[in-house]
């Protein structure tokens, strides 16, 4: 059963779960920008290295109104279809890999007849899913950033029609976390300025999602910007004359993707590639393409204060495919430069015999 990787995060004491592979990064609440004349559910926006960030508090959509932010509040950055937004949550908890078998959803069957009613949760909760001692509400990002933008939209041609409307509207207060004390909004404002600054590399900007995956007992990480999705393995076509770690193709729906084995070029044994049921479709330099693990183990989101850019490999010829190293568990993992991997002349699939 193929599985997703859910950020969990809470939300007026409730449990809720995004797609982790839409996160680009998190941090702590900053001071926000109110913008007058927006929706309630807009906070503002904040000046995220240059580029203008729209913070939005889901609380205000599902009816719990407030404007008493905490210095523990979190951002979490998320960009889906081109559209990108930060939400405003209480508190991120961990990742959690969860298949469609661990999800109901009779929710969204319950709530079919009241799906039109303003400050109702139901177009953005796909389904709920159980933990050992918690239920969490995954959110639905396609219906979540449509709905944003038809909320919008509806309210503010509705505010142009309405002179109270309008007026309330002005009426806003317009300084960010009112209640605030002097310094709370000093650690606000120094957090704003900290999200000012341009970082040294494109690659390694804020906190660094990667998806953690074995091979030998090894941990690697793999940029999350270019995972696809994880499956297991079902049906492979093995191609003929082709290099030992290309493993062969599967059909994903409809989709003919090849599976490789990148164990030779990390100087590995590839004894044990019999055994991987496990694969990880990413995309790099607009090649997609398998990579066949033993296991996909968690998501993780590193600062780049952790990152070694300079590795040092116990195996000779490693380093020249890798990133960095980190910590990760107690042991080191290993950070892989797959597009230089996907790249090499040797993945290149003829299709002469």
């Amino acid at each position: 059963m193929e599985k997703t990787p859910y950020l969990i995060f809470k939300l007026n004491q409730t449990t809720y779960g995004i797609n982790a592979l839409a996160v680009q990064e998190i941090f702590l609440l900053p001071e926000i920008k109110p913008i007058p004349d927006t929706p309630d559910e807009i906070v503002g926006v904040i000046n995220l290295r240059g580029q203008i960030l729209v913070i939005l508090d889901l609380s205000y959509r599902w009816g719990y109104p407030t404007s008493n932010y905490r210095l523990t509040d979190s951002i979490i950055v998320i960009e889906w279809n081109q559209f990108r937004v930060g939400l405003l949550v209480h508190q991120v908890d961990e990742l959690l890999m969860i298949s469609g078998a661990e999800i109901s959803t009779e929710l969204s069957n319950f709530y079919s007849e009241k799906k039109s009613q303003k400050n109702h949760i139901f177009p953005w909760i796909m389904g709920i899913a159980k933990l050992a001692d918690d239920f969490v509400m995954l959110i639905e990002l396609e219906r979540l950033i449509s709905e944003t933008k038809v909320i919008q939209k509806s309210e503010i041609i509705s505010e142009k029609n309405s002179d109270q409307t309008q007026l309330n509207r002005n009426k806003k207060n317009l300084v960010f976390c009112p209640n605030a004390t002097p310094e709370e909004r000093q650690v606000f404002q120094e957090r704003a300025k900290n999200l000012l600054q341009e970082t040294q590399t494109q690659d390694f900007q804020g906190l660094i999602p990667l998806a953690v995956a074995g091979l030998n007992q090894e941990y690697f990480g793999i940029l999350l910007s270019i995972v696809n999705e994880f499956i297991e393995i079902h049906n492979i076509t093995p191609i003929p004359c082709t290099p030992q770690h290309i493993v062969g193709n599967i059909n994903l729906r409809g989709e003919i993707v090849t599976l490789i084995d990148i164990r030779s070029f990390l100087n590995l044994s590839t004894t044990s590639k019999q055994n991987s049921s496990k694969a990880i479709i990413v995309q790099a330099e607009n090649i997609i393409s398998g990579l066949i693990v033993d296991e996909v183990f968690d998501i993780v989101y590193l600062n780049s204060a952790t990152i070694h850019l300079n590795p040092t490999a116990l195996r000779s010829g490693q380093n020249e495919y890798l990133q960095g190293t980190a910590p990760y568990k107690q042991k080191v993992m290993s950070i892989l430069d797959l597009k230089k991997i996907l790249t090499q002349e040797e993945l290149v699939v003829y299709e002469e015999v």
